[in-house]
């Protein structure tokens, strides 16, 4: 496929896993963006408030803006963005958590498909 051909759009996937050590820090931090939220209906700031306090994995997806990460890029637009967290159990000797291990399947399944 030529330049002119390709598709302009790119998916861009990244896994990060982070070390909490000031719960407190992130959640307020996160009650603080919420807050600074104009547009965010009352119910909806009342449901994000209650969800960030019970859970610093949801606090922390508050924080996170895929936005931020693209909007200084020259040429380069956000089309569409998800993401999510979760807390895990983490041990950077452990095998399973080989970073190029779904890069691998991918590229069986991609394989395999054409």
């Amino acid at each position: 496929m030529s330049t002119a051909e390709a598709s302009r759009f790119v998916r861009l996937r990244v896994e990060l896993v982070v070390e909490i050590d000031d719960l407190d820090a992130v959640t307020k931090a996160a009650l603080a963006r919420i807050g600074d939220d104009p547009e965010m209906p009352a119910d909806e700031r009342a449901h994000a408030e209650g969800a960030v306090t019970e859970d610093t994995a949801e606090a922390l997806a508050y924080l996170v803006d895929p936005f931020d990460l693209v909007s200084e890029m020259p040429g380069v637009e956000l089309a569409q963005a998800s993401w999510s967290s979760e807390q895990i159990d983490y041990d950077p000797d452990s095998p399973d958590w080989d970073l190029d291990e779904d890069d691998e399947d991918a590229d069986e399944g991609e394989e395999a498909v054409n």
